[in-house]
């Protein structure tokens, strides 16, 4: 898979941020500062649509999960959408689908946001 980036795109108060690449020890750090910039917006409600996320490790789980809090303490809210299975399956075994809210849709996401 080709190397990480994210892509963002704006809809009145919610931020979509697609993901692209793997979550791992060697793209968290490219991957890092693009997360901090997204969750540090305060007050935005903000989608990481992981569609085209191929693989994620325990240090990839903990970005998600420093994107989540920081969102959080700035007054914002971060989910994830479009999840793979895979991955899905490491949220059920670590209790991440405890903490982190995930739609099976971009649009469903929104949806929440504006309901």
């Amino acid at each position: 898979m080709p190397g990480p980036w994210v892509e963002t795109s704006a809809s009145d108060r919610c931020l979509v941020a697609r993901v692209s690449g793997d979550l791992d020890y060697t793209t968290v750090p490219v991957l890092r500062p693009q997360f901090k910039e997204l969750s540090a917006q305060a007050g935005r409600s903000i989608v990481l649509d992981l569609s085209y996320v191929g693989f994620c490790d325990s240090v990839g789980l903990e970005l998600l999960l420093e994107a989540w809090r920081q969102a959080d303490g700035s007054g914002g809210t971060l989910v994830l959408a479009c999840v793979p299975p895979a991955l899905r399956q490491i949220f059920q075994v670590t209790g991440v689908d405890q903490l982190l809210r995930v739609y099976d849709y971009v649009t469903a996401a929104e949806a929440a946001f504006h309901g």
